[in-house]
């Protein structure tokens, strides 16, 4: 095997991490993988993995070996991009990644009909229940919500998307309207239990003045689908994103509330790694993904039909 192939066999390994794993994706069997592994390691002089019955990690040469791995890899793409013909022409596997909601409800049909358009592409996606790191899982783009810290990738908004208010008439009949943020101390409040940080947390601001109040209620989940079907069937107040509960607004089935208070705002944006000459995949579906979602804008009674 040459080196840029052993390269490319340690990142699947070390993305499965499992040699099992591995040798189903590369349609091996795992003595196969393992005898690879070692004739790499003895070629190397050094042990890239630490090995269980089960898992396996990274020794800090592994960690190395690994992270300049890609960056050879990716720079040899890019390399090959650059002089071969086809360069503008979008081919080659993309790497997705969104969140379970926002992937299937809007990332999944775009992506189906760019590949109607672009037969030159294959597309892997995965959705999550958080975002993942996109260097190290070697995804080629990702869909976020919030602040993009991380200065190695680039993040192009796709769009503005407030956090919402909001509770269903038949519960709002039975336990009143909060006025103020105060106010939902007293209510039941569904819960998206993500992170530790924020879990039942919420903050506000009506532009002069700062409010976090801590909520409770019947219902805590992890999954924001579940949240909403709960405030639809009146189990309490739901905090979550424009996206999600504004066709809920427009139809009347959820009511938003404390209209002149406004939660941190979750904008998506769409980041991909830092690189001097992006993939014509890449830079295409970019593209046609902001296209796309800036054609759901339109704004009706001050709540965006946009979703």
């Amino acid at each position: 095997m040459d080196s840029v192939s052993d390269l490319a066999f340690f990142g699947l390994l070390a993305k499965n991490g499992s040699l099992s794993a591995a040798a189903q994706e590369l349609d091996v069997t795992p003595p196969a993988v393992s005898r690879r592994l070692t004739a790499l390691e003895n070629r190397l002089g050094i042990r890239l993995l630490n090995r269980t019955t089960r898992r396996i990690s990274l020794t800090y040469e592994g960690e190395l070996y690994l992270e300049e791995g890609r960056r050879i890899l990716d720079d040899l793409e890019e390399l090959e991009q650059r002089v071969s013909i086809g360069h503008s022409v979008p081919q080659g596997l993309l790497r997705v990644n969104a969140t379970f909601g926002f992937g299937r409800e809007y990332v999944t049909p775009i992506v189906a009909d760019f590949l109607e358009t672009h037969p030159g592409v294959e597309v892997q996606s995965r959705l999550t229940d958080r975002p993942i790191n996109l260097a190290e899982e070697g995804f080629d783009v990702c869909i976020r919500f919030g602040n993009i810290p991380d200065a190695r990738i680039v993040a192009r908004k796709l769009a503005t998307n407030r956090r919402y208010l909001c509770a269903s008439p038949d519960y709002l009949k039975k336990n009143g309207i909060p006025q103020v943020p105060g106010d939902l101390q007293h209510h039941k409040c569904i819960v998206i239990h993500q992170t530790n940080a924020s879990f039942g947390t919420w903050h506000l601001n009506n532009g002069t003045h700062d409010e976090t109040i801590k909520v409770r209620g019947a219902v805590v989940t992890n999954d924001g689908e579940a949240a909403v079907m709960m405030a639809l069937r009146g189990f309490g107040i739901l905090e979550r994103s424009e996206w999600h509960v504004a066709p809920y607004i427009r139809s009347g089935q959820l009511q938003l509330l404390l209209p002149d208070w406004e939660l941190p705002a979750a904008d998506i944006y769409v980041v991909y790694p830092v690189k001097k000459n992006l993939s014509a995949k890449v830079r295409t579906f970019v593209d046609y993904l902001a296209e796309r979602i800036a054609n759901y804008e339109v704004v009706t009674d001050g709540v965006r039909n946009k979703w």
